[in-house]
């Protein structure tokens, strides 16, 4: 089950797996607006919008989650019960840890004894329900449903029909804040404290003082307080009217999409390319080094994972079909190390499609590109994440020459 949100709703979709009693992951991603998604219709190679799955078992959820990896939600919800540094000090777990690091981790903190059942339950319950809020509140958007084993071993299964009804509500009372309040993500500061103190209670002030410091989102709040976001967005609305509060520009829930740029200028950015296919290698190698990249193409994926931190390469090429070790696997392992968090990883890919792209976002890829490419499009997207190549003197030289004799040819 495929399709666009322009012809069936999420609400339905979901519907739909409950009457089925379905298993499997609901990958839903956002466009921004019309335009978006016509873009993406002409270059299915961008990865654009945000991405989330939803897991089902026999048509209930097990739990749902933004698709980029990022910790930062579940560090929120830890907070109330004072377990958040903790993660700091918990090895990478194995249980779901390529699709849904969240639901890992708070498997290991139960191992640990870190947190009780009922907390993990609770923490997975508020979980699934902002994430159904963000996609109730969706219009624009692609999703995809995929058969197949359920997330294991399960914290809890809920019921979607209760949740959907329940969150519905949320959504039309959210939508009366417009245009005052637009996001979830936006960051409230409060702007005359004088003010504000001769408005209020004491008690409410203190709150406000508290969370209101443009660095905290709206959501976060509500996680920290363990409320609602419809409850803590009616409680700061008045004061926005007022503008006593304003909201600062929303507050990015995922770390990895702020890629730190190359800087290094003293040596030419280094990139390697893991496809088992000769004639790609060979290519990306010669069109990367004529431009002033440090190329390294390896066939066997599995020999390219030792490689990759003996380079630490600054950018990564990674094809998606290969024996052994396919491209998501890698991509997703590179993830889980702190040495490429930050590293730019472009998948490489002969399909054209939604399910890919999707996919590559899942594991927190940084873009997609389709094969066959030309050298304009490839070193365009090179450029992009690591900036030009460190071509010497006499690689310019060389270059200006081609460039002149081929002139002299059309004359």
């Amino acid at each position: 089950m495929q399709g666009s949100l322009n012809e069936i709703d999420i609400r339905s979709i979901l519907q739909l797996i409950e009457l089925g009693q379905r298993t499997g992951e609901l990958m839903v991603e956002a466009y921004s607006s019309s335009q978006m998604a016509t873009e993406i219709e002409r270059h299915p190679s961008r990865l654009t919008g945000q991405c989330w799955l939803v897991f089902s078992w026999n048509g209930r959820i097990i739990y749902a989650g933004q698709s980029e990896g990022s910790l930062m939600r579940l560090r929120d919800y830890l907070r109330r019960y004072k377990a958040e540094t903790v993660l700091a000090q918990l090895e990478v777990p194995s249980i779901a840890s390529v699709n849904a690091p969240e639901y890992g981790y708070l498997w290991v903190l139960l191992e640990h004894q870190v947190i009780t059942p009922a907390i993990a339950r609770n923490i997975v319950h508020c979980m699934v329900q902002e994430t159904l809020f963000d996609l109730l509140s969706l219009h624009q958007g692609a999703f995809i449903f995929e058969m197949g084993s359920a997330l294991a071993p399960q914290l809890t299964t809920l019921e979607i029909s209760p949740l959907l009804a329940n969150i519905f509500k949320q959504v039309q009372e959210w939508k009366k804040f417009h245009p005052h309040i637009t996001s979830p993500n936006q960051c409230p500061l409060i702007t005359d404290r004088s003010k504000l103190q001769e408005t209020v209670r004491p008690q409410v002030f203190e709150t406000l003082n508290r969370w209101a410091d443009g660095q905290t989102s709206i959501r976060q709040i509500a996680r920290h307080l363990h409320r609602d976001i419809v409850m803590v967005t009616k409680a700061i609305y008045p004061f926005v009217q007022q503008g006593l509060v304003q909201l600062l520009a929303p507050h990015p829930e995922n770390p990895l999409t702020t890629l730190e740029p190359f800087t290094d200028r003293n040596r030419s950015p280094r990139i390697v390319c893991i496809d088992d296919d000769l004639v790609i290698r060979q290519t990306v190698e010669f069109i990367l080094k004529e431009h002033g990249y440090e190329a390294t193409a390896i066939g066997n994926p599995l020999k390219a994972l030792s490689l990759v931190f003996q380079l630490k390469p600054d950018l990564i090429l990674c094809d998606i079909a290969m024996p052994e070790l396919n491209g998501y696997e890698i991509c997703a392992m590179l993830r889980n190390s702190t040495a490429f968090r930050q590293t730019p990883i472009v998948m490489l890919t002969g399909i054209d499609g939604f399910i890919d792209r999707l996919k590559a976002r899942m594991i927190r890829a940084t873009n997609y590109l389709t094969k066959p490419f030309g050298d304009a499009e490839l070193l365009t997207l090179v450029e992009t994440y690591i900036g030009p190549g460190k071509l010497t003197n006499t690689a310019k030289e060389s270059k200006l020459e081609e460039e002149f004799m081929s002139e002299l040819e059309t004359l």
